[in-house]
């Protein structure tokens, strides 16, 4: 089992390498097009690794599905692991669409260009997943040890979903997070982008890498006053480490939802996983769509009100549904998701016509 483990965050990790050391070495601001290719590329290999699950469940490579999954105390087969982790899978990319509008009013806040939004979100999504790790372990830990935590990821997850109607997130305020002011007690911060880099030194001559048209020759007054040597950090740092720290009370929501359909630490991990994976693509797809899909909220609300009331009563809805529970499951969360998104597009042609 430490094998697959091990495995599993080499390819991560080897993957993480490619995108950012080869595919994205140079900053650029992503276009659409861009934006399409690699979202469907990062979905295509979480849907494909649902394959290995189902061989490696079914088959028991690894140990895999030779102990009880926690949530409800059965063997994993090939089938009822694969469906597990597709649901988790939608599930935890559904509500990283929620993220998204957070992270571009984050970005539309500290001014943060086109041209250095995808490095952020690199170094975002790599935090995130040492996070959902760290986490994803004491959830699992804690689902192992003390069932009856379930009900209360249950009752979280509806309130959480009831309130997501009434929040907005508009209403954020980056400067009154905590980690924002600290830093900036801690640090001097620059008064201006320095190309991609997050942390420059009074006294050197600053770097342009990446810079925007017409900045190349702009010298950073703050810099200049601050004394020789100073560590100073730039916008950009403030940017990453406000989405960093808005990503832990998105984990909050999303990691209750994961154990409320699986307790398998792998099944949970490997999901989250290629759901964030992806993270960054679908940034730059929504973005510029946000506004049009005005009801994807609303959805993503029922789904985690549906996810916690099936943690409140799973045996009765397991007894009642019988095999295929799993399935109806995946196929009621698409249903919601594929609603919200077909009365916002009907909106929105609404409100063109008129």
């Amino acid at each position: 089992m430490v094998l697959l483990w091990v495995g599993f965050i080499g390819l991560i990790l080897a993957l993480l390498a490619l995108d950012l050391g080869v595919f994205h070495r140079r900053a650029h601001a992503v276009s659409l097009r861009e934006a399409f290719f690699w979202s469907a590329v990062w979905i295509a290999c979480g849907l494909l690794f649902s394959k290995f699950v189902y061989f490696g469940y079914q088959h028991h490579w690894f140990g895999l599905g030779t102990m009880p999954d926690p949530v409800d105390r059965a063997m994993n087969n090939g089938t009822t692991a694969a469906l597990k982790y597709l649901t988790g899978f939608v599930v935890e990319k559904s509500l990283s669409a929620d993220n998204i509008f957070v992270i571009a009013m984050i970005f539309n806040f500290f001014g943060v260009p086109p041209i250095y939004r995808h490095r952020v979100l690199f170094w975002g999504i790599v935090g995130a997943l040492v996070l959902r790790g760290v986490m994803i372990a004491i959830g699992a830990t804690l689902v192992a040890r003390f069932t009856w935590i379930l009900l209360i990821f249950g009752v979280f997850l509806i309130v959480t979903g009831i309130k997501m109607l009434f929040l907005n997130s508009e209403d954020v305020d980056p400067n009154k997070n905590a980690a924002v002011r600290l830093a900036r007690r801690l640090f001097p911060v620059t008064s201006r982008f320095h190309g991609q880099r997050f942390l420059v030194r009074a006294g050197t001559r600053a770097s342009h890498e990446g810079a925007l048209p017409g900045e190349e020759d702009v010298r950073d007054e703050v810099v200049e006053r601050a004394r020789p040597g100073t560590l100073m950090l730039t916008p950009l740092a403030i940017a990453l480490l406000t989405v960093e720290t808005s990503d832990v009370i998105f984990a909050v929501d999303s990691i209750p939802a994961i154990f409320a359909i699986t307790g398998d630490p792998f099944l949970v991990f490997t999901s989250n996983v290629f759901a964030i994976l992806g993270l960054r693509a679908l940034f730059f797809v929504l973005s510029g769509m946000i506004e049009k899909f005005r009801y994807l909220k609303v959805s993503l609300s029922l789904v985690l009100v549906l996810i916690g009331v099936k943690m409140l009563v799973a045996k009765k809805l397991h007894h009642l549904l019988g095999e295929h529970f799993h399935a109806i499951v995946l196929a009621v969360v698409l249903s919601i998701l594929a609603a919200g998104v077909l009365f916002s597009l009907a909106d929105g042609k609404k409100r063109t016509r008129a």
